[in-house]
């Protein structure tokens, strides 16, 4: 599979327009993991919000140049997690294809600076 033939990121953009209609005409709910490839056993919920906190999250990741998945089934599942808890191995495959395609960027881009 080529790189044109993966599911659609969110563009990133450091303006509040970054934010999809979509998230806004309805309950928006975004989910932050962390994965340390050295540390970490499997992804870990570091983030959750709803509404209006998980616009701000996506601004923040917009923001700052994180890549941005949109992902209504895994969203769901996700956010009711506690923060730092291991992703479900119910949702490790989907988990896997983003983080794929992250290092995948990461490494044909560069990594995303921070500020």
């Amino acid at each position: 599979m080529s790189l044109e033939d993966e599911p659609p990121i969110i563009d990133m953009r450091d303006d509040e327009s970054a934010v999809p209609q979509s998230f806004k005409q309805k309950r928006a709910k975004a989910v932050a993991l962390g994965y340390e490839r050295d540390h970490d056993d499997a992804p870990r919920v570091v983030a959750t919000g709803a509404g209006v906190i998980a616009e701000q999250m996506l601004n923040l990741a917009f923001a700052h140049g994180v890549r941005v998945r949109e992902d209504a089934d895994l969203v769901e599942i996700l956010s009711q997690l506690e923060i730092d808890s291991v992703i479900p191995i119910e949702t490790f495959s989907a988990v896997a294809e983003i983080l794929n395609y992250v290092y995948r960027m990461n490494a044909r881009y560069g990594k995303p600076k921070y500020s």
